[in-house]
This record gives C-alpha cells, sequence and structure tokens, in this order.
C-alpha cells in the first residue's frame, strides 16, 4: 500500500518518483494529525494531508521536522487547500508562507458573513 501511494503522489508531481519516504512517516504523519485534527486554513477535518513546508525531497532532514509540517485539506468546502495555499496552484512548487497564508485565509473564512435572502423583502 505504502508503494501504491509514492506511486500515485509522484504520478500527481506531488514529489519525483525517486524521492522515498523515510520508514518513520506514517508514525510522524500520525503524531501530527493528532494534534493538528483539522485544515489549517478552512478546518475541514475530512481528506487532511500532512503538508511539508519545505518539500522533503528538496530538504531530507526536515521530512520528520514539526515545524515543518501543517495539515492541509484536499477538497473540504469546494476548495483544495493543500494544492491551492501549499503549492500555490501547482504541485510543481511550494509556498514558503503557507503559515502566513493559512492564518490569514482561516481569519478572513471567519470573518465572513454568510449571504442569506432578506427575509423581510418577501413580497
Amino acid at each position: 500500500m505504502e508503494l501504491l501511494t509514492h506511486l500515485i503522489d509522484a504520478a500527481n508531481d506531488k514529489h519525483p518518483l525517486s524521492i522515498k519516504r523515510s520508514s518513520k512517516w506514517p508514525t510522524a504523519r500520525k503524531k501530527h494529525l493528532r494534534l493538528n485534527p483539522v485544515c489549517a486554513v478552512c478546518g475541514g477535518e475530512e481528506k487532511l494531508e500532512v503538508h511539508h513546508i519545505v518539500p522533503f525531497h528538496n530538504d531530507p532532514t526536515k521530512e520528520l521536522d514539526p515545524s515543518n509540517l501543517i495539515t492541509l485539506c484536499e477538497g473540504n468546502k469546494n476548495i483544495n487547500c493543500h494544492l491551492v495555499v501549499g503549492h500555490s496552484f501547482s504541485y510543481k512548487t511550494f509556498n514558503p508562507n503557507v503559515r502566513e497564508d493559512a492564518k490569514m485565509l482561516s481569519e478572513h473564512f471567519a470573518a465572513r458573513v454568510e449571504n442569506k435572502p432578506n427575509e423581510t423583502a418577501s413580497g
């Protein structure tokens, strides 16, 4: 299963095919999700990814570093926060300011007011 996930991620340009994750990655991922169980952008709880701020194939020493990880979702509330915020719309790039951008967007989403029809204007 781990090999299949690796091949799917590589096919989606999430990392080069030649780069293999540490055998400790599944444990680090589970621990991170236990401590950070929602998307840092939208607060979603489904389709969560543990995103590396500095990609592990760029700096393998940061693969398991908790300070290099952030939880982002892939498809909650009609937005793929992992792709949009973590990778600036392309898995071939990464956003070194992902923490700051996630915080700003999270605050923006929290401040939104739902657009509801004016109930007093019915006719």
